[in-house]
């Protein structure tokens, strides 16, 4: 196998369908595989994934009993990952299936394929959202004291042997910041492309449902880089 791509999802039984199909358009090779997580659906994804999964033989399905985290998830879906290659992106649908095999592709022109981090660079995006994530860039770069930027941007691919270099990484949204600041530190070749990030189709963002959201998420986003730059000294 040489890419698996993790889908971590959380109450997307709407999107499921969709999902699937549309990485079904994008998939023109045997050896690309979805990692989709249950994790911890309270909704009705469980039946949707039952009856869906078996009918696309790139898919496979993870199942998380209880959520705990965003990050946790994706943690579970790359440890059962079977790619050379693995990442993941988000489940509701804002990023293309088809920049998964964007990335790949980026990848596989690459001569030292083992030593790269290919990343999307959103556009397209609303001006306070914008304005939100470049404030968020602006200080993480200043206080972790290297580049980072559109921290949250999806996909994100790189080889197995860099994950297995991780040493307790985070359970929440902050796996993000983490995957994209140690690519930095080990000085992985950091590749940005470009993609689109329209409006959800179904469903509503787990996290992003307003200011007092942002506002929390700013403040576990800083304890964890606080946290992360403590045990890095």
């Amino acid at each position: 196998m040489k890419l698996s791509i993790v889908v971590p999802c959380y109450n997307e039984a709407k999107n499921i369908p969709l999902i699937l199909s549309s990485f079904e358009k994008v998939i023109h090779r045997d050896d690309v595989e979805v990692v989709l997580v249950n994790n911890g659906s309270t909704d009705d994804s469980k039946a949707v994934f039952g009856d869906l999964v078996p009918k696309y033989t790139f898919a496979r399905l993870v199942d998380v009993p209880e959520n705990k985290g965003y990050g946790f998830g994706i943690l579970s879906g790359l440890e059962d990952a079977k790619g050379k290659f693995i990442g993941w992106t988000h489940a509701d649908m804002q990023t293309d299936p088809s920049d998964v095999i964007k990335a790949l592709e980026i990848i596989e022109k690459e001569p030292d394929e083992q030593n790269i981090y290919v990343k999307g660079d959103r556009k397209g995006r609303p001006f306070f959202d914008q304005f939100f994530t470049s404030g968020m860039s602006f200080f993480e770069t200043i206080y972790m004291g290297v580049k980072l930027h559109d921290i949250n941007a999806q996909p994100n691919i790189f080889h197995r042997d860099f994950f297995a270099s991780w040493k307790n990484p985070p359970h929440d949204f902050a796996l993000d910041l983490y995957a994209l600041y140690m690519a930095k530190k080990q000085k992985l070749k950091v590749i940005r492309f470009d993609v689109l990030f329209p409006e959800r189709i179904h469903g509503t963002s787990s996290w992003n449902t307003g200011f007092a959201a942002k506002k929390k998420f700013i403040k576990r986003t800083l304890d964890f880089s606080a946290k992360l730059k403590k045990n890095l000294k």
